[in-house]
């Protein structure tokens, strides 16, 4: 069964979003691009698409977008923050990059708008996670497990003895 069906992903949308989201599938499966690149993409592009009307603060605003032509960086700014709010800033900043091709593909390859909304539109900042580093207790604990001279329990030993004394354990909490 395909990933993509972009009968339901472009429902409820405007006739406008769906035929221009129908024809960016088609410019995007043409470029061979994958499907799960492309399911990414469209979705992005549905979901500013239906952000107005279903899920924005004042759904009855003037300013709602009837297709993507009329899209305004408060409309990205708004739906980001959203995604933000309801999702994590991870998947906005996976939306955004979407939605800079599709406004991208819009204004280039197509031809319908002058300038991009996402042109000062910032990218979400991606909170630091620290990765906890085991502490010494810990790290005999795992060692001893290790005990034994069967090839698999030397082998384990030998790669966390490795990681335990290069620093390789203090790079990932610094990632």
């Amino acid at each position: 069964m395909p990933l993509l069906d972009l009968d339901k992903i472009t429902v409820g949308l405007s006739k406008a979003w769906s035929g221009f989201l129908r024809d960016w599938d088609r410019s995007l499966r043409s470029g061979n691009y994958p499907e799960t690149t492309c399911y990414g993409y469209l979705l992005a592009a549905a979901q500013l698409g239906r952000y107005p009307g279903e899920y924005s603060p004042d759904p009855e605003a003037d300013d709602a977008a009837e297709g993507p032509t009329d899209v305004s960086r408060a409309h990205i700014e708004a739906f980001q923050a959203w995604m933000i709010e309801t999702r994590s800033a991870s998947t906005a900043l996976n939306k955004h990059k979407a939605l800079q091709q599709f406004f991208k593909w819009l204004m280039l390859d197509e031809g319908e708008i002058d300038r991009s909304p996402m042109e000062r539109v910032r990218q979400p900042k991606m909170p630091q996670k620290l990765v906890p580093v085991i502490r010494a207790e810990e790290t005999t604990k795992v060692l001893g497990t290790c005990k034994g001279r069967q090839f698999a329990q030397l082998r384990d030993e030998a790669i966390i003895r490795l990681y335990c004394t290069t620093g390789a354990r203090r790079w990932q909490r610094s990632r």
